[in-house]
């Protein structure tokens, strides 16, 4: 363990000392209680040795000790008492000791067995009440004190031998006291030392760890600026190099072919970019320099009021595109000054250029120059959309943005502003900005102000100045100029024409050079549409449906992924191709791309022969799958109509088969009919032959066998009805006979417990084919019938099928409902499906309502259910009314 200084050991056991308070004090009050509980009990001792006499002596003295002991006991809670804790503790000792040694004084001196008591006092003193070293040394002295001034006091003789005994025995119980005192007192502190040493570790710990998030945090935000920077410097490197690379390719591969006004094209286009790519390298080259302290600052003289009015020439024809105004006042009397004439060009394009980017259309941008004092001052204010002023600390950070998204609207690096710090201080001056929100932003240069010395010309060229320098410095200045030019030439969204049908392209991108090239180039295959952001294209494609889709990755609006997204949302471009141009060549941007929904993408500079080979292949994929979905549609269609012709020759078949069978047993059935009718007619002539009630009995018998006959007899003529094969739809029939003749054929199950109820108005004619609506009336109430079998009723209800019709518009609209288990909701679309049925196999074809449903349209009628599962299903049949019979209510 480190050794401590010894002013700072007193500081700690001054410390250990508050920090033992609390724990003394508690240990105090404790054995207050104890003492005073075990001196009372202590009675019982004097019951025992000395009998009721020493009771009676010692019980006063008992309970005053035990009253003294409750008083410094209430003592120690107060406030008062713990700041005075160690007299009170030695207090709280001395009525023991002095009511123990009273009772040795009192009982036989050194021979009382009074003795022990005070070994007790001194135990306690180690064991429980834990003092200092100091008080334990006082309380065995005075404890010790106190058995030699009882023993002496004593008029009896002391017995030497025991004297010595309680003497020597009370002296070693003093000395383990006080050593146990001093050890446990050494060890609370050794452990208070280490705790305080681990408390300062753990806190110098969490201070180390604090430092070591707040570096990691920094770390962090670093990296994360050098992705970004990384990210947006590869999509301003990547896109100019793709104009520069893409051009040349064409040249290359069509020369002699191109057209002298297209070569012209892509060379203004390979310079453009070329100058951009400059302007960018000069940027960072400036940054590196002034980074690292070797910037050169070399004044000439500069006439300010040409050198401002040239500023705002310079960059006329950009604002002119944006349709800003942009003009120059300088102060009156400010002519000559001696300045770096490059690094103040390069400070006002930034900010002119800057201005222009966030000024929307109709703006203001004024550049006006003061003498303040000893300084130079240069305000560029403008009206344009404004700064958030939580970001006005860091705008001239370097590779700093607003936003950093990769749908951002304005592109950049993020150095503009931070070059004009760095070149404002490297000329011993400062920039400053103040803004607000949606009404504009001024921008301060303040550089120092000298004086033009008045001999030397202003047109006067340095003589460390040759002409190759003047080419080279006029083409920096050029590279700045254009290439910012390009950024901001607007163009509409737009589309080419062509007579013949070409796949149609959407190009979606915010570089006007790009869109512009790659429609020239793609415009011999494609009908080329464009879109100038993210927006935009979701738009175009959603309203044009093009064929395939080619879009920049970062886009203002929204970005590439965006669209993608929102594109496979939508129904009408969920299968449109959708290839993607990025810079990015991070795996996981791929794997984003794709995941987004993207066919494809290309990494920047791309070949123009690849474009045009990726294009070509998807988008003749995407329209051969167009051409299989419309063959299938046709194919499931022609699978529909077999469908349906497959059911009505099942019907026709099922029909003339029934035919078939149904003429044999009439044939069959008519010829015992005959003899039966003979034998009645009989049979009633032999009734005269009998009296009484025996005649009675028997004509009752003849006339029921009678009945049956004729039963038999209307329904083989029913059959032979429903059998013969009419295709008669412009006839008409008493729509009650046709109902009473269907349910004859159910007699037997109403005879078993279902009710059929019938209301239907007399003289009811209907148009169509009589045996055709037999075989749908059939088809309901058999399955009627079916579904009542499948559900219990609880009485009072029972299975009822009810048949109702009413007339109205021209129309018989027939009901025929049963309050079986209903049909399901999520299967009453397909109920009138061919082959659909929920019955088990082997019981029913699903053939039933299809051929119902046939029939019901061929008629010019229609049929529909209405259900409620668990309490009824309801069949509606409209037909045609006949027009023998005008209305029937």
């Amino acid at each position: 363990m480190v050794e401590s200084s010894p002013s700072t050991r007193e500081n700690l056991e001054g410390d250990f000392q508050d920090y033992e308070k609390d724990i003394r004090v508690r240990n105090y009050r404790m054995c207050g209680v104890l003492a005073m509980v075990f001196m009372l009990v202590g009675c019982s001792l004097d019951w025992i040795v000395y009998g009721e006499a020493g009771v009676r002596e010692f019980f006063g003295m008992r309970l005053g000790t035990a009253v003294v002991l409750g008083i410094i006991r209430v003592l120690l809670g107060r406030e008062w008492g713990r700041k005075f804790h160690r007299p009170l503790g030695i207090a709280m000792a001395m009525p023991l000791i002095i009511s123990i040694s009273w009772m040795i004084y009192a009982k036989n001196g050194s021979e009382s067995p009074y003795y022990a008591g005070l070994n007790l006092v001194m135990l306690g003193a180690a064991v429980l009440m834990h003092w200092q070293l100091a008080d334990s040394i006082i309380i065995v002295f005075l404890t010790l004190t106190s058995y030699f001034i009882a023993c002496f006091a004593n008029d009896q003789p002391i017995n030497r031998a025991v004297f010595f005994n309680n003497v020597y025995f009370l002296f070693v119980t003093g000395v383990f006291t006080t050593a146990g005192t001093w050890f446990y007192n050494t060890i609370r502190f050794s452990e208070f030392q280490l705790r305080n040493d681990l408390d300062k570790n753990r806190s110098e710990l969490e201070s180390a760890n604090l430092k070591l998030a707040d570096n990691y945090a920094k770390l962090r935000d670093l990296d994360e600026v050098k992705n970004r920077f990384f990210a947006n410097i590869s999509h301003e490197l990547r896109t100019p190099l793709t104009l520069l690379i893409a051009p040349l390719e064409r040249l290359m591969q069509k020369a002699g072919q191109l057209s002298v006004e297209d070569q012209r094209d892509l060379l203004a286009t390979m310079q453009g970019n070329a100058m951009r790519l400059l302007k960018l390298i000069n940027d960072l080259l400036a940054l590196t320099r002034l980074q690292s302290g070797k910037v050169n600052v070399k004044t000439h003289r500069l006439s300010v009021p040409e050198f401002f009015s040239g500023m705002v020439n310079a960059v006329q024809g950009v604002a002119h595109d944006k349709h800003l105004n942009v003009r120059s006042k300088v102060a009156d009397g400010l002519d000559l000054i001696q300045t770096d004439p490059e690094k103040l060009e390069r400070i006002c394009l930034n900010l002119l250029f800057n201005a222009i980017k966030f000024t929307p259309e109709g703006g203001i941008i004024e550049i006006e120059t003061s003498r303040v004092d000893s300084w130079l001052v240069i305000a560029v204010r403008d009206t344009g959309i404004g700064i958030d002023p939580a970001h006005l600390p860091h705008i001239f950070g370097r590779f700093w943005q607003a936003d950093t998204s990769s749908k951002r609207k304005f592109q950049g690096v993020g150095i503009g502003l931070a070059l004009v710090k760095e070149f404002a201080e490297a000329m011993g001056g400062s920039v400053s900005a103040t803004s607000a929100v949606g009404v504009g932003t001024t921008m301060t240069v303040r550089l120092p102000y000298l004086a033009a010395p008045e001999q030397a010309s202003v047109d006067e060229k340095p003589a460390d100045v040759t002409d190759d320098d003047d080419w080279l410095g006029g083409l920096h200045r050029e590279a700045a100029l254009h290439s910012t030019t390009i950024h901001y030439h607007e163009e509409k969204v737009n589309g080419s024409s062509s007579g013949a049908r070409k796949p149609v392209l959407l190009v979606a991108d915010d570089e006007p050079d790009m869109r512009h090239f790659l429609k020239v180039q793609l415009g011999e295959q494609f009908e080329v549409l464009e879109a100038a952001d993210g927006k935009q294209a979701v738009e175009v494609a959603l309203a044009q449906s093009p064929d395939i889709i080619l879009s920049d990755m970062m886009m203002p609006e929204k970005d590439g992924l965006q669209v993608c997204r929102e594109l496979r949302a939508s129904a009408t471009t969920r299968t449109t191709p959708i290839v993607l141009l990025t810079a990015e060549t991070d795996p996981a941007k791929r794997i984003a791309c794709l995941s987004a929904g993207a066919s494809d993408f290309l990494n920047k500079p791309f070949s123009m022969i690849e474009v045009m080979v990726r294009l070509r292949n998807l988008v003749e994929s995407s329209l051969y799958q167009q051409a299989l979905a419309r063959q299938k549609v046709q194919l499931e269609a022609a699978l529909e109509q077999v469908k349906e012709t497959e059911v009505l020759l099942v019907r026709n078949e099922k029909l003339a088969s029934l035919g078939r069978m149904s003429a044999g047993l009439i044939h069959e059935i008519n010829n015992p009919l005959n003899y039966a009718r003979q034998g009645l007619y009989l049979l009633r002539d032999k009734a005269r032959l009998l009296t009484g009630p025996e005649h009675l009995d028997y004509v009752d018998t003849v006339k029921d066998v009678e009945e049956g006959i004729d039963r038999v007899v209307r329904i083989v003529s029913d059959l032979r009805g429903f059998t013969r094969h009419t295709n008669d739809r412009t006839g008409s029939f008493d729509l009650a006979e046709i109902i009473q003749m269907t349910s004859r054929f159910f007699a037997h199950e109403f005879k078993d417990g279902i009710h059929l109820s019938v209301q239907i108005p007399e003289g009811l004619c209907v148009r169509g084919d009589s045996n055709h609506m037999v075989q749908v009336l059939t088809n309901l109430i058999q399955n009627a019938i079916d579904a009542l079998r499948t559900k219990t009723f609880i009485s009072p209800d029972i299975p009822t099928i009810s048949i109702k019709a009413h007339v109205r518009d021209g129309e018989v609209t027939v009901l025929i409902r049963d309050n079986g288990p209903g049909v399901p909701d999520a299967i009453k679309s397909q109920i009138f499906d061919p082959f659909f049925t929920t019955k088990d196999v082997g019981a029913g074809m699903g053939l039933g309502l299809a051929v119902c449903h046939r029939i019901m349209t061929e008629h010019g009628g229609r049929i529909d259910v209405r259900s409620e599962p668990g309490r009824f299903t309801e069949f509606v049949l409209e037909l045609p009314l006949s027009s023998a019979i005008n209305t029937i209510e």
